[in-house]
């Protein structure tokens, strides 16, 4: 059986991506065959494919997301039925029509989340439930920095931490995202493109600061970040978008009391009954409409390296999705 695959023989520019036919074996005794219906595409995918993240071995199939309903099941298999919708994310190989897939790598759905959706938010949405309930556990009445407020995570963050009842600062390079994370719900926007983000955000809190600041920036955003921090404040930083933190002297953190913490999603995916409960947390508030989630681009799998392209150069505003 073959199934179309985007793979890579080294890591560069989008020509390394290559759209290829390869062969797909039967499930084993714990997997499941998926057929995929839609990819996610993210900045993970980006920094594996540009050399920024190591991968273990080359030539491999790249992406990170997908959703799709099951086709075969392996002989153990015993949380799944055939047709089952499903999603799932930090799985490399995920840019694949099929793909066989351990049982408890995967996220069963409701019959009610659609399955674009779902390749559009599984990762964000799992990032940003870590996010707001362990990295930094977000309170009523709190006050927030979000970096990068429109993009896929900073979207669904902006809406989740307003149902806490927090207050929303958030970053923007454009007047267009200005609207989009308004439209969510932030409070402030600062376009940082234009202003001082650090003069601004002092400016709106009164020179108290912000209880967490949310940095999938890095280089170009978080020592100036840590400045804004309030008196046993938080940063969190999960992404490198402008390219890696450079050193810090932790004795910056000391007079406030602050504090740094560094965020990864494969810690809070580990355990598959952890990963299903978060999931159908964040699914449960797409369900109960609290979270809508902005799909900005459907392209198809055929023109990946034009998707990449948008998302690289930052001409997104909210998911990309990959169609097979």
């Amino acid at each position: 059986m073959k199934t179309k695959v985007v793979k890579i023989y080294e890591q560069g520019s989008i020509d390394v991506l290559k759209l290829e036919e390869v062969d797909i074996k039967e499930p084993s005794a714990n997997e499941v065959l998926i057929e995929h219906s839609y990819a996610g595409l993210n900045f993970i995918d980006i920094n594996q494919r540009n050399g920024t993240y190591p991968l273990k071995s080359l030539p491999t199939i790249m992406g990170m997301e997908a959703s799709g309903k099951i086709k075969k099941l392996g002989s153990n298999v015993t949380k799944f039925k055939i047709g089952d919708k499903v999603t799932h994310c930090m799985n490399l190989g995920s840019f694949s029509q099929m793909m066989n897939l351990n049982e408890n790598k995967l996220i069963k759905l409701k019959n009610e989340v659609d399955l674009k959706i779902a390749a559009a938010a599984t990762l964000q949405g799992l990032t940003s439930q870590y996010l707001l309930h362990h990295s930094y556990k977000l309170k009523k009445n709190n006050t927030l920095l979000i970096h990068a407020v429109a993009g896929g995570v900073g979207q669904i963050l902006c809406q989740w931490a307003k149902k806490i009842g927090a207050n929303v600062i958030g970053t923007v390079s454009t007047e267009e995202k200005e609207k989009i994370a308004k439209k969510n719900g932030c409070d402030f926007t600062i376009n940082y493109l234009k202003e001082n983000f650090y003069e601004k955000v002092m400016e709106i809190t009164k020179d108290i600061g912000v209880d967490v600041i949310y940095d999938s920036v890095g280089k170009d955003t978080f020592l100036k970040g840590i400045k804004c921090l309030a008196p046993k404040g938080r940063i969190v930083t999960f992404g490198v978008s402008s390219g890696p933190i450079e050193p810090i002297n932790i004795n910056t953190l000391r007079s406030f009391s602050g504090s740094i913490a560094t965020g990864g999603l494969n810690t809070y995916i580990k355990n598959s009954d952890e990963m299903q409960k978060n999931a159908d947390m964040f699914f449960d508030m797409i369900i109960n409409k609290d979270i809508k989630i902005n799909i900005d681009h459907v392209i198809r799998i055929d023109d990946i390296k034009k998707a990449q392209s948008l998302l690289e150069r930052r001409l997104t505003t909210g998911s990309v999705v990959l169609d097979f």
